[in-house]
């Protein structure tokens, strides 16, 4: 996992840590749990990634 920066993420108003575009992009790969900011396209209703 890459170290935080300023930018990586936010909290919610529910206090919690949600990982922005930034970070994922980042971290190079998809994790397939969809995340809010997921830049891979990936859909978890469907299981499968957007074009």
């Amino acid at each position: 996992m890459p170290n935080l920066e300023p930018g990586d993420y936010y909290y919610s108003d529910e206090g919690f840590i949600v990982f922005t575009k930034q970070y994922h992009l980042k971290r190079g790969y998809c994790c397939q749990s969809g995340c809010k900011h997921c830049p891979y396209g990936f859909d978890k209703k469907t299981g499968r990634f957007k074009k």
